[in-house]
């Protein structure tokens, strides 16, 4: 039952029985309820049978009412709210858990706002449900189901003419649950589309106002925010057709009673007091269950967002051995193909050997596969056939973290934080010193513009690096690298930002940072990889060409024309 629960909701097992917890709570809770009517009914029954009543007897039942009353409410609340806000903060963190541990080729299918909606927008629609809804309605029916059998022991007839607006009623919201799943499926992809447009304007500002083009793009991301107000009414119509439908219902119940009663009471079948307990519980039944009918619609709204988190949840994640001793730091592609989303192939039997102590360039035209294979080699994505070793063992039985930490990796495209200069190249490793930061940031040749910073390692560079140029970015990347200090060094484009000044200041450092290692270098310049000790040409993502750069050029084949281009342009 509790894997159910789970499923059904997103949870995990302690949010399960957290679920039951409230849910049971709701149901005492609304039981607790029921007991001022059952004392009222007492009351009208001595006044009118003309009995004095007891007075302590309705003081202590009054008393008793308040306490059951307010410690139901307390569980509840505890239950409920506290319990949800916990559970919250733990769906999140498994979110962004699982999230680190599945492989890349996931994030190739999801953008950056719908990862951000599901872990904040869709767990705040959980939180909501869990603490508003769910337990709420679970309690309403239960009660329910408790009340209507005791109204049986009453009158059956009663009974009958009070409950059957009741599963009448709840087939109504029932029979909505295709019409919301398609509302709120349009409804996200609304907001969806609204919070690509705003996080591609913020990011494409500068392009857009160096092209004149700040209108025509507001003008398309105002017909978005219209969209997602217009979904939003249409949603919240959809669903208050049917919930109003079964409210309505709801209220022809009392009639039903008012007239069942009068019958039976003209005929002499029932007594005064049975017919005005049925009019008292009437009263109180159905108004908890119109709100069980709004909490019911919104639960049922509330599978798209499970369904989202459930995707994340259910992923299959990369793992292996923790425990990694290779022999060497050889890295073998031996007759491996490759296909992103198992689609269209983008590496086709690849295979050689980038030695250690050797440099290995990987060139060829663009959309060749080169970036590929760097990432393959990491294991960021895994293999469709084939094997990938490194020291002899194959990489896609080794944790992806274990396996990362043999690797230094400099990307074309750096990441940096909103953290100090110290900090961003500390996060080559993190238990480095401050002495030992600035050493490598010194040999990336960081300290000429870190010199000129108001407070030298210590200043904050700002969201992924605003106040620093290309080239200043990529020196604190390969400062990282260089902290890192791993057998295997990972190049892609990493002079790309770098003036020719600076790229001949980097090469020397890069010429450090790569002696006795397994090096992979991405290049399109000709000059950053003459150098090489071996150079794989990859074209439609297979190995066109192998061999040393003095080879290659004999032979007169892609690298021999690549070469020729840029000598005669450069």
């Amino acid at each position: 039952m509790l894997k159910k629960i789970q499923r059904a909701f997103a949870l995990s097992e302690q949010g399960a029985k957290d679920l039951i917890k409230g849910s049971v709570a709701c149901v005492f809770r609304d039981l607790a309820l029921m007991f001022p009517v059952g004392l009222m009914y007492y009351l009208i029954r001595d006044l009118l049978t003309g009995t004095a009543p007891n007075g302590m007897f309705y003081v202590i039942g009054i008393l008793v009412c308040l306490a059951l009353i307010f410690v139901t409410t307390y569980f509840q609340y505890n239950a409920t709210f506290l319990a949800t806000y916990k559970e919250s903060g733990v769906r999140r963190i498994s979110l962004a858990e699982k999230l680190r541990k599945i492989p890349l080729s996931f994030f190739g299918k999801k953008d950056l706002a719908d990862l951000t909606s599901t872990i904040m927008a869709d767990c705040a629609v959980l939180e909501t449900s869990f603490s508003h809804y769910i337990p709420v309605l679970f309690g309403s029916i239960v009660s329910t189901v408790v009340v209507a059998f005791s109204l049986f022991a009453f009158d059956w007839r009663m009974a009958l003419a009070s409950l059957w607006v009741i599963p009448i009623s709840l087939l109504i919201v029932i029979f909505s649950i295709r019409v919301q799943d398609a509302l709120s499926r349009k409804q996200l992809d609304a907001k969806m589309a609204c919070a690509d447009g705003i996080q591609e304007c913020l990011e494409s500002v500068r392009d857009l106002k160096s092209n004149n083009a700040e209108q025509n793009y507001l003008k398309g991301l105002d017909k978005k925010i219209k969209a997602v107000e217009k979904r939003a009414i249409v949603s919240e119509l959809g669903t208050a057709v049917f919930v109003v439908s079964g409210q309505l219902i709801l209220k022809v119940g009392i009639a039903t009673v008012a007239l069942t009663g009068s019958v039976l009471l003209i005929n002499g079948t029932l007594d005064v007091m049975t017919f005005f307990l049925f009019l008292l519980v009437a009263s109180r039944l159905y108004d908890p269950f119109q709100a069980a009918l709004q909490n019911f619609a919104a639960v049922i709204a509330t599978r798209m967002h499970v369904a989202r988190m459930n995707e994340i949840l259910d992923h299959p994640v990369q793992s292996g051995s923790s425990e990694f001793d290779p022999d060497g730091c050889d890295i073998v592609f031996d007759h491996v193909a490759f296909a992103y989303n198992g689609e269209e192939d983008v590496l086709k039997d690849v295979s050689f050997t980038a030695k250690q102590g050797e440099v290995t360039a990987l060139v060829g035209p663009s959309g060749g596969g080169k970036t590929t294979v760097s990432r393959l080699a990491a294991r960021f994505w895994d293999i469709s056939q084939g094997k990938i070793t490194l020291g002899g063992k194959d990489i896609s039985q080794v944790d992806p973290e274990t396996l990362l930490s043999m690797y230094s990796i400099v990307f074309q495209d750096v990441t940096l934080f909103n953290n100090t200069v110290m900090e961003n190249i500390r996060i080559g490793r993190r238990d480095a010193t401050d002495e030992e930061v600035i050493a490598a940031a010194k040999a990336a040749r960081c300290e000429d513009f870190v010199a000129q910073m108001v407070n030298g390692y210590q200043t904050m560079i700002g969201e992924n690096g605003t106040a620093l140029s290309g080239g200043e970015r990529q020196r604190i990347s390969i400062a990282r690298a260089l902290l890192k200090d791993a057998p295997i060094v990972l190049l892609d484009e990493a002079t790309a930002s770098l003036d020719v000044e600076n790229e001949t200041l980097i090469q020397s450092a890069i010429s450090e940072l790569v002696k006795n290692k397994t090096v992979l270098v991405i290049a399109h310049r000709m000059r950053t990889v003459a150098g090489a000790d071996q150079i794989v040409v990859l074209s439609d993502g297979t190995v066109a060409e192998h061999g040393t750069p003095a080879e290659l050029m004999k032979t007169k084949g892609i690298f021999h024309h690549m070469v020729e281009l840029q000598t005669k342009h450069a």
